[in-house]
């Protein structure tokens, strides 16, 4: 086909040598990267730290407990009915009376 039959074929050949040098360079970085690994003796975990490692900044706890079941409850959602319509300070844990 002829460039007046298919109009991508001048973008074609530039996008091709544009991948080819791309993959050029990428082998280059690589070999550069594990050379310096080699060097320092760097260890994957030098390189790539573990991420979500970093300590919460607030963890809530617990406000009110079930009388019944004793289950935990942070006070932050739609009350259960077990505490709809009652004084809270009965249900309330020791450490958030204070």
């Amino acid at each position: 086909m002829d460039a007046a039959l298919n109009p991508l074929q001048p973008k074609a050949e530039p996008d091709a040598r544009i991948a080819e040098m791309m993959e050029t360079e990428k082998a280059g970085a690589v070999e550069e990267v594990r050379a310096l690994i080699q060097d320092c003796q760097l260890t994957e975990q030098n390189v790539f730290p573990a991420s979500g490692s970093k300590a919460k900044s607030f963890v809530a706890t617990p406000r009110f407990r079930a009388p019944e079941t004793s289950a935990p409850r942070l006070g932050r959602d739609k009350p259960p009915n077990w505490i709809n319509g009652k004084n809270r300070g009965q249900f309330l844990v020791e450490k958030a009376k204070s």
